[in-house]
């Protein structure tokens, strides 16, 4: 898992959270991992189809 549950809990906490449970912060790191992946192979699709071996910024903003 590339985001941890930690990190997930910090951002919670940094959005205003005063507490959160176990399941929450499990929860928003699963979706944002999952996220990040679609991301990601929809840039190294660009980059593919672009003719080149490296992801740049430019594949990842258009993959958004």
């Amino acid at each position: 898992m590339a985001i941890s549950e930690q990190a997930a809990k910090k951002i919670l906490k940094g959005a205003g959270a005063a507490r959160v449970s176990d399941s929450a912060s499990r929860e928003l790191a699963e979706m944002m991992n999952s996220m990040a992946y679609a991301l990601a192979k929809k840039a190294v699709k660009l980059a593919k189809h672009a003719g080149r071996k490296t992801v740049q910024k430019s594949d990842v903003d258009l993959a958004k």
